[in-house]
């Protein structure tokens, strides 16, 4: 039972830490995309808590200001308009 568990959470762990790393890659613009209009990215941003969509929000807004519409979830967050 003990190594079940181990194993349990160890790969909930690296579960975390890959859509994580998903999710900060897309907020950072690590890949160099042109629009924040991924939609894996999106939908992580869905699940995420409201704090952390707010920062997210503002680092797409750094990344890409006035160039492009918001990503769904950013409108009227993080310095996009309302």
């Amino acid at each position: 039972m003990k190594r079940f568990l181990t194993i349990l959470v160890v790969a909930v762990f690296a579960a975390a830490a890959m859509l994580g790393y998903r999710y900060l890659s897309w907020v950072k613009n690590w890949d160099g995309a042109d629009t924040p209009f991924d939609e894996v990215g999106i939908d992580l941003h869905q699940y995420m808590p409201g704090f952390v969509q707010d920062w997210g929000c503002a680092q797409l807004f750094a990344e890409f200001g006035d160039k492009t519409l918001p990503p769904h979830g950013c409108r009227g967050k993080g310095g996009w308009p309302a």
